[in-house]
């Protein structure tokens, strides 16, 4: 029996990178950056030869350097990284990198305070003859008191949930899309489908949290014809009605208890069955 090196990549985690332009009014990018490198790395493995490995040190140098001249969008700048990368390194054939942008709200010609409003996300990745990046947002907290019911489920010796036809429904969306090019502007796109993820979430009558993801997907792909395939994961944030008996007052609809804690996740992707295939852009 042979035992042989598998799949194997390795690059700099979480590169904290905060740019500051200096205009009449300062602007702030603020990002993190995960390379991630794949090739000929089978001397490193087996015989610890060095020769062929770009030092994770130089990798966080070269994230650095490369937002001297600018970052602009997220893709824009992951692109970059990912293609010098793989063109100029032999044993280099594969690059994937990670970035995540933190939202400031400014509060004046130069100070900011950090936002909600969910975290911008972009994945590069390029193995020298094809790119394919894939967006995002993470963490963007949403909820609808009410257009939201839940009822008709199977009931078994084991369940107490009690059917409802009117209850909070809160989800924090993570959701990641393809592209069908590189040709894009990015922030119009990122722009366009976040506002989608939200005018579906708020406008959907919702009788699943399953139901209200498709919408959602939908309404993305629906509102920009370059995304080829939207994934979502919507944790479900339970709000229960707080019982207020014990204390002689009922409670009309008004309190709840937000439980963190354990809660349903509800995930699925939609797409055009159309859509190029999606190569590594997954991975």
């Amino acid at each position: 029996m042979a035992i042989v090196l598998g799949d194997n990549r390795y690059g700099k985690a979480e590169v904290r990178l905060v740019r500051v332009d200096r205009g009449a009014e300062h602007g702030i990018t603020d990002l993190n950056v995960s390379v991630s490198l794949s090739g000929d790395m089978a001397d490193t493995h087996l015989t610890g030869a060095n020769d062929k490995v770009l030092a994770t040190d130089t990798q966080k140098n070269t994230v650095f350097a490369f937002a001297r001249d600018g970052v602009g969008a997220i893709e824009d700048f992951g692109l970059r990284l990912a293609r010098h990368f793989v063109d100029s390194q032999p044993s280099i054939h594969r690059a994937r990198v990670r970035i995540e942008r933190f939202t400031w709200t400014r509060l004046g010609p130069h100070s900011f305070a950090g936002a909600g409003g969910g975290t911008r996300t972009a994945v590069v990745t390029y193995d020298g003859e094809q790119a394919w990046v894939v967006s995002g947002i993470a963490d963007l907290t949403v909820l609808n008191t009410t257009d939201s019911e839940f009822w008709g489920y199977p009931r078994d010796p084991y369940t107490t949930l009690q059917e409802t036809k009117d209850r909070i429904l809160a989800t924090a969306v993570n959701a990641t899309w393809r592209h069908s090019t590189t040709e894009v502007d990015w922030d119009t796109s990122y722009d366009t489908a976040r506002q989608s993820l939200l005018d579906a979430f708020s406008g959907t009558y919702s009788y699943s949290l399953q139901q209200t993801l498709y919408a959602m997907g939908e309404r993305v792909l629906t509102n920009d014809p370059g995304i080829a395939e939207v994934r979502l994961s919507l944790p479900n944030k339970h709000h229960f009605l707080s019982d207020l008996t014990p204390f002689g007052m009922d409670n009309p609809g008004e309190v709840f208890y937000a439980a963190d804690r354990p809660y349903g996740l509800i995930e699925g992707t939609v797409l055009r069955d159309d859509a190029p295939p999606a190569g590594p852009a997954w991975d």
